[in-house]
């Protein structure tokens, strides 16, 4: 891929035990590296769920029987949830307490958690990261602190409940930064990089075992995630793990996948950081090409050497019968899981 350096598998491999030795010395980012047990995320971002079940929808397991969905992928292979968090969104979902609620049952199924922190009121991504209102007319300073208490908040409300999640995400593909325009990496990325160290300094003051994402969109564009990480290396950002998202089309998951990985394999030798895929979906009326996807993508980030390839996450999965419009889910129209998500059973 562009930009990165062409090496050898046995010289790569040998660079990542060495890192990967010495960073399990250390109290840091990667001090369970080479742990016995090592812990590959098989997850799923269940977001919606509450919604979709307050709207009468069901769910059944691959027999047919009307199921909880938690336990329905628990019994696919799945050992962790990702949950949206938003400020002051107009309807009840994705707020503080619905997302303990989810957060709850996942708990109680046994799953990690990981939360990802939108810092909007609604939807962000690489086209939008709208401010919540009440941080409108806020200096950058305070809107700083604004995130700072918003992330002890609704980290603190969990861990009230019993909850500690195992990883966080300071904003939501932030491929331009975000709570623009103060944040905008394009016009500010030393701003950007300030939040970011609010946020990750809000996560740690809570735990400081869970663990801090930055996550962008486009897992394959080298370029993308070079201009990022180095603008926010430059400015003394601190983060734990490298996030990435990648949608892939039935004729070109091949192609983006080993891309992917190129781009993951840089990210390590330049960063010196592991990698989670935060997001991943394909059309839920082409299970035998995702499943061929996901279990190629699942093999690729466990076979990186270090085990620094930390785990694959589905966005929603769940979603069924045009839910929202959205159709990259991984159930049919009867409400039971596809064969595409048989990739997350081994």
């Amino acid at each position: 891929m562009k930009g990165i350096q062409k090496i050898s598998f046995g010289i790569w491999s040998a660079f990542l035990i060495l890192i990967s030795q010495s960073d399990c010395r250390k109290s840091g980012n990667l001090s369970s590296a080479n742990e016995t047990g090592f812990y590959f995320a098989k997850g799923a971002d269940v977001s919606w769920i509450t919604e979709m079940e307050a709207s009468g929808i069901s769910f059944y397991n691959p027999n047919g029987v009307r199921e909880d969905c938690f336990m329905i992928l628990k019994n696919l292979g799945f050992n962790a949830i990702r949950l949206r968090v938003w400020v002051n969104p107009a309807e009840p979902w994705n707020r503080t307490p619905d997302v303990i609620q989810k957060a709850i049952r996942a708990k109680n199924a046994g799953m990690k958690l990981m939360i990802d922190f939108h810092y909007s009121d609604t939807w962000a991504d690489p086209g939008k990261q709208f401010k919540p209102a009440a941080w409108s007319s806020l200096s950058f300073p305070a809107l700083r602190e604004a995130l700072y208490q918003h992330t002890v908040d609704v980290l603190t409300s969990l861990k009230s409940n019993g909850i500690t999640p195992d990883w966080v995400q300071i904003g939501n593909e932030t491929n331009d930064g975000m709570l623009w325009p103060e944040g905008r990496a394009s016009l500010h990325m030393n701003q950007f990089a300030a939040l970011i160290n609010r946020g990750y300094d809000a996560v740690k003051a809570v735990d400081s075992t869970i663990k801090v994402i930055v996550h962008l969109s486009n897992g394959y564009d080298n370029a993308l995630y070079r201009w990022i990480f180095d603008g926010l290396k430059n400015n003394g950002a601190r983060w734990d793990i490298i996030g990435m998202s990648l949608y892939p089309e039935p004729n070109d998951w091949q192609t983006l996948n080993r891309q992917c990985l190129d781009n993951i394999n840089d990210m390590i030798i330049r960063y010196n950081k592991p990698v989670m895929i935060c997001e991943v979906g394909m059309s839920w009326d082409r299970p035998v090409e995702c499943k061929s996807f996901l279990t190629d993508l699942i093999q690729k980030l466990k076979s990186v050497p270090g085990r620094y390839g930390l785990g694959v996450f589905y966005w929603e999965p769940q979603c069924h019968n045009n839910w929202k419009g959205y159709t990259k889910g991984a159930f049919d129209n009867s409400g039971k899981p596809t064969k595409a998500l048989e990739a997350f059973k081994n």
